[in-house]
C-alpha cells in the first residue's frame, strides 16, 4: 500500500480500479487542516489527464505496471510503428488512439517508454524535454511589441509552438512535451 507521502512524479498506482501515472505533485499545508497533496494524474488506460487532491489518511494500491524502453520508427496512416530498444527486429504497431497526444512530438529514432500491464501496452510516455528542429518560422521584426513578443513556428514533427521572436527557421529548440511549451534554444541555424 502507498501513502500520500509515496506519491511522487513517475509513480504508478490504482485509483478507482484504473492505473494512473503521477505527472506532478505538490504538498500544501492547510493551517489546522493538515497537509494536502495536489496532483496531476494520467489515466494509463484512457490517456486522460486530471487534477486530484489527496489527504494524509488516503492509501493506494501500487499498480503493477511494467516499463519497457521503445524506439519510434515511423507512422503510416493511423498506425505508429515502434521496436523494442536494442531489438530492431521486434517491431510492433500501435493505433493512433493509444499514442494520443504524444504523436505530435514523434520523430524517427525517438526513444520513449511503453507502460504495460500483462504484456499489453497501455500508453507511450515521451521524455519530458525534446530537442526539435524549427522547420518554418515567420520573421520576427524588431519593435513588434513593447514587451517580449512571441510567434508561432512549425517544428520538424509538424507540431506548432509559440516561441520568442529571435527564433528562426533551422534553429534547434527544446520543447516540454507535457505542456507543449518552448523551453530554450539549443542551437542557432547555421548560415
Amino acid at each position: 500500500m502507498l501513502s500520500m507521502n509515496d506519491l511522487k512524479p513517475g509513480v504508478t498506482f490504482l485509483l478507482d480500479g484504473d492505473p494512473y501515472l503521477i505527472l506532478d505533485a505538490k504538498h500544501l499545508m492547510l493551517g489546522r487542516g493538515g497537509s494536502v497533496l495536489q496532483t496531476r494524474l494520467k489515466n494509463l488506460r484512457r490517456g486522460t489527464v486530471l487534477e486530484r487532491n489527496f489527504k494524509q489518511a488516503d492509501t493506494f494500491e501500487e499498480a503493477s505496471v511494467e516499463k519497457k524502453p521503445v524506439v519510434f520508427i515511423y507512422a503510416h496512416r493511423d498506425e505508429y510503428w515502434f521496436h523494442e530498444k536494442g531489438k530492431p527486429q521486434a517491431r510492433f504497431k500501435l493505433p493512433e488512439a493509444l499514442v494520443a497526444e504524444a504523436r505530435q512530438w514523434l520523430k524517427p529514432n525517438l526513444e520513449a517508454e511503453a507502460f504495460m500491464i500483462d504484456e499489453k501496452i497501455l500508453t507511450i510516455v515521451l521524455p519530458i524535454k525534446l530537442d526539435l528542429l524549427v522547420k518554418e518560422a515567420p520573421p520576427g521584426v524588431k519593435g513588434d511589441t513593447a514587451q517580449g513578443g512571441v510567434k508561432t513556428v512549425v517544428l520538424e514533427t509538424g507540431a506548432k509552438v509559440n516561441v520568442p521572436l529571435f527564433i528562426n527557421a533551422r534553429d534547434v529548440i527544446r520543447v516540454n512535451t507535457e505542456t507543449g511549451e518552448y523551453v530554450e534554444r539549443v542551437a542557432k541555424a547555421k548560415s
